[in-house]
C-alpha cells in the first residue's frame, strides 16, 4: 500500500488533537441525542473527554455548530476493516505482508471515523487487535474498535473444540465471538454449523463473558442461533415471521445490511463475481429491505452494521439512506439504531451512543437536518471522539 503525504498529515492531525482535553463548549442548532429526543438551541460541555454538562447558556463557545445537527457519534456493528482494495483495484481482505495488512487497516480506520463513526465492530481479522490497541493507546486516529479476532464455522472443530477456540480468543484479546451459523447468499443460506456446534460457540462465550454475533442468512440458522441464545443475528436475508417473534422474546438484536449488497454492485470491477452471483447480490435486497420492515413492525432490537467490505470504508453512512429511502425506516429510528440500540447490543450503554451528562463525547454534526433529509448524513461537518476534534469545517471561536 502506498502512503501518501497526505495520509501521514492526517495522522498527524489526529495525534496532535489527542492532547484537547480542555474545557470544551460546542453550540448547538438541533440535538438529536440518540434515545429519540430533540433539542433545540443548546450547548454542550466536554472536559476530560466526557459530556458533563448541557446548557444553553455555557460560554465561551469553541465550536459553532448552530447551524448543524449533531447527534451521538455513530456506531457500525459489523464491518471488516482489513478489506481494501489494492494497486490494481481489486479487493484483497489477506494473505499480504502483516505491515501493509495494518496499514490498509488503519486507512479504512481513518475513512470510517471521518465519516461520522466513532466506535465499529469489526468481525474479524487478527489485525483488527493491533490496530485497536494503538488506537486505544492514542498512537493512531480512528473510531473505538471492537473485533471478533477470527470467524468460527462449521470446519472449526466439534462442540468440545469449539469451546476451547472461543476460550483461546477470549485469550487472545477479542471483545466479542463472531460464527457462521449458515452458508452465504450465493450458496442459499443453508444452515452449516450444527445446532450442538451453535449451542456450544455462543454458550462458551457467554461463559467468558462475550458476546456472540452470528452470521444467518437463512431461517433454520438463525432460529437454531436464537435458541442457543446467541447475542446478534447479522444479516437475516430469509428470517421468517417466527423467528422474528423469538428474537424479541430472547431479547436478540438484529443486524440486518444493506450498504454491503450495493456496495458490492457498486464495485463489481474490484471483486471477482460471476455474472450469477452478481444477480443473487442484487435480488437479495428486496428480501432484506422485507426483513427489516418485518422486525420494525414486530418491535425487534435492530442495530445499525454495513458489513462495510473495500470500497465502503468512509462510505457507511449510506446504510441510513438506504434504511430510509428504500425500507421506509423513519430516520429518528435509524439514528436511534445507529446510536443507543447499537450502544446497547454491545454492553456500552453507559458510555457512548446518547448525549447526556457523564457519557464520552463522541459527536457527530451534519449539515442539514436528517430528520427531514436523510442524505444529509452524507455531509459530515463535524466528529468528536472523546473530546477530541478529528474533524471540523466550522471555525473555532477565541
Amino acid at each position: 500500500m502506498k502512503i501518501t503525504a497526505a495520509f501521514i498529515l492526517c495522522v498527524a492531525a489526529g495525534l496532535a488533537l489527542s492532547a484537547q482535553d480542555r474545557r470544551t463548549v460546542v453550540a448547538v442548532g438541533t440535538l438529536v441525542d440518540g434515545r429519540g429526543h430533540v433539542t433545540r438551541n443548546t450547548r454542550i460541555v466536554v472536559e476530560g473527554g466526557k459530556i458533563v454538562a448541557i446548557d444553553a447558556n455555557a460560554s465561551p463557545i469553541d465550536y459553532d455548530l448552530r447551524g448543524a445537527t449533531v447527534m451521538p457519534g455513530w456506531i457500525d456493528t459489523h464491518v471488516h476493516l482489513n478489506w481494501h482494495f489494492d494497486a490494481t483495484g481489486k479487493s484483497v481482505s489477506g494473505g499480504e505482508p502483516p505491515q501493509d495488512a495494518a496499514l490498509a487497516t488503519e486507512a479504512d480506520a481513518w475513512a470510517t471515523l471521518q465519516g461520522g463513526f466513532t466506535t465499529v465492530q469489526s468481525v474479524g481479522a487478527a489485525v483488527d487487535a493491533l490496530v485497536r490497541d494503538q488506537i486505544d493507546r492514542g498512537l493512531l486516529p480512528g473510531p473505538h474498535v471492537l473485533t471478533s479476532l477470527r470467524q468460527i464455522q462449521d470446519r472449526s472443530g466439534d462442540p468440545d473444540a469449539l469451546r476451547a477456540l472461543v476460550r483461546r480468543t477470549k485469550a487472545e484479546g477479542a471483545d466479542v465471538i463472531k460464527l457462521f451459523a449458515t452458508t452465504g447468499l450465493g450458496a442459499g443460506g443453508n444452515q452449516s454449523m450444527s445446532d450442538a456446534q451453535i449451542q456450544a460457540t455462543c454458550g462458551e462465550a457467554a461463559a467468558v463473558g462475550l458476546r456472540s454475533v452470528v452470521h444467518a442468512i437463512g431461517d433454520a440458522g438463525a432460529r437454531a442461533a436464537v435458541d442457543a441464545g446467541c447475542t446478534s443475528i447479522e444479516h437475516g436475508t430469509f428470517v421468517s415471521n417466527a423467528t422474528l417473534d423469538a428474537m424479541v422474546q430472547h431479547g436478540t438484536y438484529f443486524d440486518p445490511n444493506l450498504l454491503v449488497l450495493h456496495n458490492y454492485l457498486d464495485h463489481r470491477d474490484g471483486y471477482d463475481f460471476s455474472p450469477e452471483a452478481l444477480a443473487t447480490l442484487e435480488k437479495g435486497i428486496a428480501p432484506t429491505i422485507d426483513v427489516l420492515r418485518r422486525a420494525r413492525a414486530r418491535h425487534v432490537k435492530i442495530t445499525f452494521g454495513t458489513d462495510a467490505v473495500a470500497g465502503a470504508h468512509g462510505r457507511n453512512a449510506e446504510e441510513f439512506v438506504y434504511r430510509v429511502r428504500d425500507a421506509h425506516e423513519s430516520p429518528m429510528d435509524a439514528i436511534v439504531s445507529a446510536t443507543s440500540t447499537s450502544a446497547e447490543s454491545l454492553r456500552l450503554s453507559d458510555r457512548i451512543g446518547t448525549i447526556a451528562v457523564g457519557f464520552e463525547a463522541d459527536l457527530v454534526a451534519v449539515a442539514g437536518d436528517p430528520l427531514e433529509d436523510i442524505t444529509s448524513v452524507r455531509r459530515v461537518t463535524f466528529v468528536m471522539k472523546g473530546g477530541r476534534v478529528m474533524r471540523n469545517s466550522s471555525a473555532p471561536r477565541d
